[in-house]
């Protein structure tokens, strides 16, 4: 097995210099780094990526861990989270926790153990205690666990501002808003706090239905809309704290033989690219997924530096209306 030696004999050069191009350090002339590389491809040389980031006291890699990657608002978030780590020279770990405390302990033990330079939770089953033995910086989404860590969210009570006053100037006089199980310490629970605001201000008739605590079983979701529409036929709007569960609502509708915006206008929240495919398109809240993804590395990476960062970081939103609303 070829050695670094080996590599600085072949191109002539020495170890330093070897290690300088591929650490990407001091200056190196381009007929240089041409050599060092020509010299590594011939005889098949792996650096031990483990030795490196011992020595650079940093393993370029970021763990991302979120509660369910099926889910599109996580798969399209992890896209554009690699997109922008590779762009700066970072490897994503990810991490699926299904929202099983004992998984996201392994693995947040697991990301410490392979020395990340930076951690990114979307999952949020652990206290706050479960937190304060990282030595890694991290940023949460939709979540502040302490006032010195950095979290990522929309403006969620403009969010829901926005999708409740779009109902009621639609004329819905009785709207469902189905949310996430609210005794969940999360940021996206300002969504409901508007609903409130909004229909009380206007005197409108309205109903708030929390999933499970596993917010992501979509299986629960048919069941509790088609349960919905029997109890509370005049039901005529809906506000669905994602846009996965405004297409189970405009499903449930069909079957309902209520017709949709006509009998019932519904409106979503992501905005991801799902909600494009349906028929009608559905009406929602646009969280800006792509600045999310650009953000969070930008903060870890900054961290890492050992740049101060803002803790607080709410992005705007945006209604996108559409054929449901």
């Amino acid at each position: 097995m070829a050695t670094i030696h080996d590599v600085a004999l072949k191109a002539g050069v020495s170890v330093t210099t070897v290690s300088r191009v591929m650490n990407n350090r001091g200056y190196i002339s381009e007929a240089t780094r041409t050599k060092v590389y020509a010299a590594m491809d011939e005889l098949g040389y792996q650096p031990n990526e483990i030795a490196r980031s011992l020595l650079r006291k940093q393993s370029n890699i970021l763990g991302l861990i979120v509660p369910s990657v099926s889910h599109p608002f996580f798969s399209e978030l992890a896209d554009r989270i690699e997109y922008y780590a590779y762009q700066k020279g970072y490897k994503v770990l990810l991490c699926n926790s299904q929202l099983d405390p004992v998984k996201e302990r392994d693995y947040i033990e697991m990301l410490k153990r392979n020395r990340v330079d930076g951690i990114m939770m979307g999952s949020h089953t652990l206290e706050v205690d479960d937190f304060m033995s990282l030595r890694s910086p991290i940023i949460t989404f939709d979540r502040q666990i302490r006032e010195d860590i950095p979290y990522i969210s929309s403006d969620n009570y403009e969010g829901g501002r926005l999708a409740t006053e779009r109902l009621v100037s639609q004329g819905c006089r009785k709207i469902a808003h189905i949310c996430g199980n609210l005794q969940l310490d999360l940021l996206a629970n300002r969504r409901t706090d508007a609903f409130r605001d909004v229909v009380q201000r206007h005197g409108v008739a309205h109903l708030i239905i929390q999933t499970d605590m596993n917010v992501f079983d979509q299986a629960r979701y048919e069941q509790l809309l088609r349960e919905l529409l029997v109890a509370h036929p005049d039901i005529d709007g809906i506000f669905a704290t994602s846009d996965i569960i405004g297409a189970f609502a405009l499903k449930e509708c069909e079957l309902a033989g209520k017709r949709v915006p006509e009998d019932v206008k519904i409106i979503g929240y992501d905005d991801v690219n799902a909600a494009r495919w349906l028929s009608p398109e559905l009406t929602t809240i646009r969280q800006p997924i792509d600045d999310f993804g650009k953000l969070a590395v930008e903060l870890l990476s900054k961290q890492v530096e050992g740049e101060t960062v803002e803790i607080r970081n709410a992005l705007p939103v945006e209604l996108v209306i559409r054929g449901t609303a």
